[in-house]
């Protein structure tokens, strides 16, 4: 087993020790994808490493060999599945102004949130983070089933 840490949120999850609406969708040697339990709208899925890393100056070739091809392979399923405009990838790695477990946002760009929100690109996550407005467990589940079946896991 890859080195967790303990006390990290994102190592517990990845380790299975706490529960996460729509489970794993996806695991590599390195990585793995769930969906994101902040308020980025559904659809928005986490692409972690399975160790715990906080610099991207930390992945080994292994991880970067991996990370490319998964990103643009779970980029195309959230295409596929939400039919956004765009979708957004993104590097978020802070909690509580710490750096912390180093992972990637993908999120589906909708129009239905651009205007409910009437904004787009960074000032889109502000106010969708700011507005903390979460998808609920049950559309959470029936998205990751379908971006399951086009991951092919």
């Amino acid at each position: 087993m890859a080195e967790l840490d303990s006390g990290c949120m994102a190592c517990g999850f990845i380790g299975g020790d706490r529960s996460l609406a729509g489970g794993t969708l996806l695991r590599t040697a390195c990585w793995v994808v769930q969906h994101s339990i902040g308020p980025l709208g559904l659809g928005t899925l986490a692409v972690m490493p399975v160790r715990h890393v906080v610099h991207v100056a930390e992945l080994t070739g292994s991880e970067s060999a991996e990370l490319g091809p998964l990103l643009q392979r779970t980029s195309a399923a959230v295409t596929t599945v939400m039919q956004p405009e765009q979708v957004y990838v993104c590097l978020w790695s802070h909690a509580g102004a710490v750096p912390g477990h180093l992972h990637f946002l993908v999120q589906p760009a909708c129009r239905d949130d651009m205007t409910r929100y009437d904004a787009y690109g960074p000032v889109l996550q502000l106010a969708m983070s700011e507005a903390n407005r979460l998808p609920g467990q049950t559309a959470i589940e029936d998205v990751c089933a379908r971006l399951k079946a086009v991951l092919g896991t």
